[in-house]
Order: C-alpha cells, then structure tokens, then sequence
C-alpha cells in the first residue's frame, strides 16, 4: 500500500471551516452623507440618488442612497498602527483564525484573488452596519507560481442594527509560502 502524505497544516485549518473568524463587529460610523461624498467624488459617479435629495426623493428610493460598492468600505475597522510589526503587518489583532495558522507554519505572502459582492438592499444614511465572518473553505495545499499554498475563503454578511441582512461579501485569498516558489509545476484547480 503506497503512503499517503499528511498534510499536517491543513488539518489543523480545518477545525476553523464553517466558524467564525473572529467576534463580530460593529462599523465605526454609521452610513452617512460626507464619506458618500468623497466614495463619489474619487470615482467620479454622478448619479444623484447618492447625493441630490430633490432628485432622490423623486425616486424609487424615496431619498439619498449609498452606492452599493461601498459596502466593504462601511465596516473597514480603524486600524492600530502601533505595535504593527508584531502583529506580522496586521492594522488589528488576528485573535485565533486560520490566517495566524498558515502565517505561522510559513506561509506568510497573502494575495488577494477575487471577491465577490451580494447586495440586498440600498443602504441609507443613518444604517449602523454589523458585521459577522464566517470561514467558508479552505483549499487543500496547491502549488502555484508563487509557492505551495492554500486558498482560504470566507464570507462577511452586513446587516442592520435591527438584523436585516443588506448584503454578503465572499473573499478568497491565497496564503502561499514564498520559499517554495518553483517546487513543482503550478497547479490550476482549487
């Protein structure tokens, strides 16, 4: 009988598959008019819905909207600058969760690989967000043209302080050691 290889990391990432990945959280600031503003003004989307309360009030909306790719951007948390380079480069504690883990065995270069968003509803000045992430998967140990590592993905929900969900985001990442860039031929399914 041939030996199979235990993937030792990856056992012990998969206690975190299905889990939160941290305690929730609530956004800093509430959705309100002046960070629409500067959302609108740095990419230049004219839509008055965002801003104009005559004309918006005029429509289906019944008053001002923000734009729904600002969802992420609503619960960014503040970060903490000190004690950064202990924290391995994180603006806040990591806490227990699969990015410490694979951040310890050594796979410490991080590449963002896709997002994907899922809006409910328009959000309102005045929506206090809350925030829960739950770890969605994580990949068995691939090699890519980067080095071997694992694609990890979670999902944030957004929802109302009153529990409404408003939308999803699901973020995959490759946590990948750079020391192994260039063992074996890159691998292209997840």
């Amino acid at each position: 009988m041939a030996d199979v290889e235990v993937d030792e990391v990856r056992a012990r990432l998969e206690r975190y598959v299905g889990k939160p990945m941290g305690p929730g959280s609530v956004a800093p600031d509430p959705v309100n008019v002046p960070m629409i503003r500067h959302w609108v003004d740095a990419l230049d989307d004219r839509n008055p819905v965002y801003l104009d309360e005559a004309v918006a009030a005029k429509t289906r909306f019944g008053g001002i909207v923000a734009p729904p790719a600002m969802l992420q951007a609503w619960g960014m948390p503040r970060p903490t600058i000190a004690g950064i380079a202990e924290r391995g480069g994180a603006p806040g504690e990591m806490g227990d969760n699969p990015i410490r883990v694979l951040d310890e065995a050594g796979y410490v270069g991080t590449l963002a690989t896709n997002s994907e968003l899922e809006f409910a509803r328009y959000l309102r000045p005045g929506d206090q967000l809350h925030l829960s992430t739950d770890v969605e998967s994580i990949s068995s140990r691939k090699t890519t043209a980067l080095g071997q590592g694992y694609f990890v993905t979670w999902v944030t929900t957004y929802r109302t302080a009153g529990g409404e969900v408003v939308g999803r985001q699901r973020f995959r990442i490759l946590k990948f050691d750079p020391r192994t860039i260039g063992r074996g031929k890159p691998k292209s399914d997840r």
